[in-house]
């Protein structure tokens, strides 16, 4: 249990609010053709980065609890940090970690989805994301519980795969594909079947989130558990046959369905297991709900809902414990800035649009669904559009900074937070323009809600989860130049970057009274909380990682 923060003897706090601006997906690189924030004209941003302190903060790799510091960051581990002011291990190293130790493969779970099938003769499925970009899932999990699934003595397995092209290169499928295929024909023999049975690309089936778009779970679930939709020999063929057709990025990829002789090779069927392998959560909750949910269950026809044992990689909410089942026990994530803020009595806004509304309350406060006061904590959610990001891409971020500035207003709230997805949801599309466009429209609301922290005497944090538009396209580690395709146009990067991000404090009326600890390298955004308590006045708990401000001798 947390206890109200101690008042600093050494700095009283600001008088007016202070204010954290996120602005995802939005690193620090040098200057190149594939720097869509670079390319952007962004006034205000140029001016704080110029005339404010600022500091390059990681926001990748085990800054963020991931397992090495070849892993980018991503939101949600981002969040994480930023909220709890501490690194936590993070979804792909506890299951890594389980997976070597066997831990895995003697829980209960496991042994009851393996003791379902073989008692029932059923087919023990996977579905999840299918790369190793390392963000919601690592196709080395996949291959290992397939591997002991063989040897605990299933017979039959199938895996329905979820084409990446966002967290990985964009049109890289094949290149998981065919090796994958080649592993299978390892595995398979006289006591093991083991096939690809389903697929499509991550942003047209299965994993959406925040409930934007069921219709992609509808599509999910109509491909993986029914077997419905356009039927090929292959996953290869599917992908190679769309590509021609559409012209589309694997993300993009409409479903597929893999068929023998008319009929589809992996419907999921009473008596199966499902394992929905992703380790991160908020791309796994409405599949989940859709095999869970009873007779209420709304939020399309499921026509058929086989009685299977299902189970998530990780349980993805612990709050609503969806899932019921699963593999491995996700991090305990204690001592959060909101949990000590609502113990001091300190009011606090969150506000998002739906893309990343859950960031900044659920993944803020350590994957909490609820709040931890209703009485101090307001969160405020702006639809988002259902449309095309690189159509759209100033998305919601006026109606967002409208109603932040009228929060802000009021006089409520001691300590606002913000998320804008603009750099994030727009970067991944993988269009350079539509992405400067973007940052230009993130550009605007920073110089109005500036205008207003100063007339309330007010601080701004401004920062960023991870990179993203700052690196829209795969470049030449030598010569740091874009990387071309086939035709002669520079190869689209829509993942994360390995970039730091910036942190810049926005304070025009108490800068006598502190110092920013500049000229350093070390930094990462579990600092954030604690530099944050520090300027509303309060000492940072104990457990929590360092402040990058110090009272100024």
């Amino acid at each position: 249990m947390v206890h109200a923060l101690k008042k600093s003897k050494r700095f009283p706090g600001v008088k007016g609010p202070v204010l954290t601006i996120v602005m995802d997906g939005v690193g620090l690189a040098p200057a190149t053709a594939a720097n869509a924030v670079a390319a952007a004209s962004t006034p205000t941003l140029d001016r704080l980065m110029r005339d404010y302190p600022n500091l390059a903060i990681k926001a990748h790799g085990t800054a963020v609890g991931l397992p090495s510091d070849d892993d980018m960051g991503n939101s949600e581990v981002g969040h994480n940090a930023l909220g709890a002011g501490q690194i936590f291990a993070q979804g792909a190293k506890l299951v890594s970690n389980s997976i070597a130790s066997g831990k895995m493969f003697t829980s209960d779970t496991w042994m009851s989805l393996i003791g379902g099938v073989k008692e029932k003769d059923g087919t023990l499925h996977f579905i999840g994301l299918f790369s190793d970009g390392n963000v919601h899932a690592h196709i080395d999990h996949l291959k290992a519980m397939l591997t002991r699934a063989k040897e605990d003595g299933v017979r039959r397995a199938r895996v329905h795969i979820l084409i990446d092209g966002r967290d990985v290169g964009e049109t890289s499928a094949l290149d998981y594909i065919r090796p994958f295929e080649e592993f299978l024909n390892s595995l398979r023999d006289e006591s093991f079947d083991v096939r690809i049975a389903s697929g499509g690309g991550r942003m047209k089936i299965t994993m959406d989130r925040y409930e934007a778009d069921w219709s992609m779970v509808e599509r999910g679930w109509q491909t993986h558990v029914l077997g419905e939709g356009r039927q090929f020999a292959s996953a290869e063929e599917a992908v190679v046959t769309y590509r021609k057709e559409l012209g589309v990025i694997d993300q993009d990829l409409p479903p597929f369905v893999i068929a023998q002789d008319g009929k589809p090779v992996g419907p999921i069927l009473d008596g199966d297991s499902v394992i929905f392998y992703n380790f991160r959560g908020d791309r796994a909750i409405e599949i989940s709900r859709a095999f869970e949910g009873g007779a209420d269950f709304d939020k399309f026809d499921r026509k058929r809902v086989p009685a299977v044992l299902y189970a998530g990689m990780l349980e993805y909410d612990g709050d609503l414990h969806i899932p019921s089942r699963f593999l491995v026990n996700p991090p305990e994530i204690t001592n959060t800035m909101s949990e000590y803020l609502v113990a001091t009595g300190i009011p606090q806004l969150a506000i998002s649009e739906t893309q990343k509304f859950g960031h900044v309350t659920y993944f803020w406060n350590g994957n909490r669904s609820g709040k931890f006061s209703e009485e101090l904590e307001t969160y405020i959610e702006i639809p988002s559009d259902v449309v095309p990001f690189e159509q759209r891409p100033w998305m919601k971020c006026a109606e967002i900074t409208d109603r932040l500035i009228e929060c802000l207003e009021s006089g409520k709230y001691r300590y606002l937070r913000v998320n804008f997805p603009n750099g994030d949801m727009v970067g991944h599309t993988g269009n350079f323009l539509a992405t400067e466009c973007s940052m230009e429209a993130l550009d605007l609301q920073l110089a109005r809600i500036l205008k207003v922290v100063d007339r309330l005497q007010g601080v701004a944090l401004i920062t960023a989860d991870h990179g993203n538009a700052d690196e829209m396209y795969e470049l030449d580690k030598k010569t740091h130049a874009p990387k071309l395709d086939k035709d002669g146009t520079p190869k689209a990067k829509t993942s994360h970057t390995l970039n730091p991000v910036p942190f810049i404090v926005y304070d025009n009326f108490y800068q006598d009274t502190y110092t920013v600890k500049t000229g350093r390298d070390d930094f990462g955004l579990s600092d954030v909380a604690a530099t944050t308590v520090n300027l509303l006045g309060y000492e940072a708990p104990e457990m929590w990682d360092e402040s990058m401000i110090a009272e100024r001798a």
